[in-house]
């Protein structure tokens, strides 16, 4: 069997990730897309609105009551009648702010739920166009991390983060317009601290933007590690090796606790200077308020609601400063789901695809094909390969690892286009025909059956979605399946487990052919399912294949030449290209490749106890 394309790699170290990873996004530029998001909901997005404003206004409201109470209720000589009514405002302010603040927590909490929801369904549905080759050179445990914790940022940064922002910007300009009404000089005076917030704001912003950025990726090395140690634990096990893998993750451990201790690092000395460059300032100017109110040139009530309001206002440019971090991260969670948002297939339909003549003949052919993996543009897998298969006719490819023949299995389902050549299907050059069309009319039954942790019945269902309970069981019994589905514990309705771990080899194998049988499909592709089973379920797999195979055009890959003698051509493969042709008998009497690879396997069987 050829070698198939090269796998997922393994987590990145630091070095690698470093220059593997996308440019992290040097502004806000990224959290567009989310806006674009949350506008498809513009009356949640309004009520969010008016209640930001309705709980900026009221808490900037508390000091300017505090400050009629000081003024009048204490001024009007501690009359209690005075003072009760300017409470009873108050605490009608206090009743507005809780329920403001209940709507706004409510209705920015559902626009994060739901956006994030969008979003996670519009990556999906683009990662399920794009074509192998893009899993074979990005990560799928990473492209799951994205869909996992970058995502949760995003809904941290809709459900909670801007709403803060917001609320803490209308905040900070109601206050100031306040305090330039209380005390315009004072005011004046303070704004002179605005350009020693920013100050730091701008000095530290795009380093921590950088880190923000290796920090997702350093988590998303820990869920690639986590997944691939768990999906081979057997093996971990079988060969000792875990301490290995424990000192493995220990390391990506580290490398995250670093990266998150370097991004903490600067943002707390980013916060520390904003937050002492404001207060500083209030200090001072409550200082000069003070002397005001020494001299008579300002009343208490004023200068108490300057304080507070003041407190207010740099506690909300503070705040900012946090929030500033929390955004560029959501910025390059973003900018991390964009890239998979925005990746194009490289193998799509055209814009004026032909339709595949009917009905279906199920004629294959393939003319003077050249062909290399993307991701091993050194090693041609085939070369100037021409081969047609008639409709009816099986015929076996046959060939010692590396040949090729798994890439014909590639590019006849169009996973692949080939750099030279054509390939043609009932005639029609497959460059040319939508890709979704082109897999409607194959069946394949791979080497080792994949199933998902789903029923056997959605298993099943996965050849042909709409099939009725009767077509199922007629599959089944084709397939050689119905006896062990039957006796399943819900029968049909029976949950596999991950990858079907609830059968056994040569059940998942009659259940993946009972689905090619669903399929109805006019082109059967064999990676031969036979090649690890035992004595029994091979009879009982090889019976239901046969069955299978009657009246298609299939195309079988061999491993074990005792298959494939009843095969209308045989073919033998060799570095991409065909080297003989003929039947079984035929190609053992030429004594070449196919002779040497017989010999080999009969002599090795023979050589086996019995």
């Amino acid at each position: 069997m050829s070698a198939p394309p090269l796998p997922a790699s393994p987590a990145p170290t630091v070095e690698e990730a470093a220059t593997q990873a996308a440019k992290p996004a040097r502004t806000l530029g990224p959290l567009r897309m989310i806006w674009r998001e949350t506008a498809k909901y513009p009356r949640q997005v309004l009520f969010a609105a008016l209640a930001l404003l309705v709980t900026a206004t009221a808490t900037i409201g508390i000091p300017a009551s505090f400050r009629l109470i000081i003024d009048r209720g204490f001024a009007e000589g501690g009359d209690l009648t005075a003072i009760g009514r300017w409470f009873r405002y108050l605490l009608l302010l206090v009743v507005v702010l809780g329920a403001g603040t209940a709507s706004r927590f409510y209705f920015v909490s559902w626009l994060g739920e739901r956006v994030v929801a969008d979003i996670r369904l519009k990556v999906q549905e683009n990662l399920l166009r794009l074509s192998p080759s893009f899993f074979e050179e990005n990560s799928p445990n990473e492209i799951s991390s994205r869909m996992t914790a970058d995502t949760a940022l995003i809904e941290q940064v809709v459900g909670t983060t801007v709403s803060v922002a917001l609320r803490n910007l209308i905040m900070g300009a109601i206050g100031i317009a306040y305090l330039f009404y209380l005390a315009p000089k004072l005011a004046a005076g303070l704004l002179i601290g605005i350009p020693v917030v920013v100050l730091p704001i701008m000095l530290f912003g795009r380093r921590v933007r950088t880190i923000s950025r290796s920090s997702q990726d350093r988590v998303a090395d820990i869920g690639t590690i986590v997944a691939e140690t768990l999906g081979g634990m057997r093996v971990v096990q079988a060969f000792n090796q875990e301490r290995r893998e424990l000192d493995r993750f220990a390391g990506a451990v580290e490398r995250t606790f670093e990266t998150g201790r370097r991004r903490i690092r600067l943002r707390a000395i980013m916060t520390a200077l904003a937050i002492m460059a404001i207060f500083g300032s209030i200090v001072f100017l409550v200082w000069e308020g003070a002397i005001g109110v020494a001299r008579g040139t300002v009343t208490g009530g004023t200068i108490f609601a300057f304080v507070v309001t003041a407190g207010i206002v740099a506690g909300a440019f503070g705040a900012l400063t946090e929030v500033y971090g929390d955004l560029l991260r959501g910025a390059g969670a973003a900018s991390r789901l964009a890239e998979l948002l925005n990746e194009r297939p490289a193998i799509a339909a055209p814009a004026r695809p032909l339709a595949l003549p009917e009905p279906p003949r199920g004629k294959l052919a393939f003319e003077h094909v050249s062909f290399r993996y993307p991701t091993r543009l050194d090693t041609s897998a085939l070369a100037d390969f021409s081969l047609s298969i008639e409709p009816g006719e099986t015929v076996a490819i046959v060939g010692p690892s590396g040949a090729g023949k798994s890439t014909l299995f590639q590019l006849a389902e169009r996973f692949y286009d080939p750099q030279a050549g054509t390939i043609k299907l009932d005639g029609v050059p497959l460059s040319s025909v939508d890709p979704a069309a082109i897999r409607r009319r194959i069946a394949l039954v791979p080497q080792e059956a994949v199933l998902f942790a789903a029923s056997a019945r959605d298993n099943l269902r996965y050849g042909n979605w709409d099939a009725s309970e009767e077509q199922i069981w007629e599959a089944a019994r084709a397939a050689n399946a119905e006896t062990f589905l039957r006796a399943l514990p819900e029968g049909l309705d029976t949950f596999l487990g991950e990858g079907g771990a609830r059968l056994s080899g040569g059940q998942r194998q009659r259940l993946a052919i009972a689905r090619a049988v669903l399929r109805e499909a006019p082109i059967l592709l064999l990676d031969e399912a036979t090649s690890a089973l035992d004595a029994e379920s091979e009879r009982l797999v090889q019976d239901a294949l046969d069955r299978l195979m009657a009246n298609r055009t299939t195309l079988v890959i061999a491993h074990r030449l005792a298959t494939v003698r009843a095969a209308d051509r045989i073919v033998v493969m060799d570095h991409g290209r065909i080297v003989e042709t003929g039947t079984h008998d035929a190609l053992i009497a030429q004594g070449g490749l196919y002779a040497r690879l017989a010999s080999l396997q009969f002599d090795e069987r023979s050589s086996q106890p019995h």
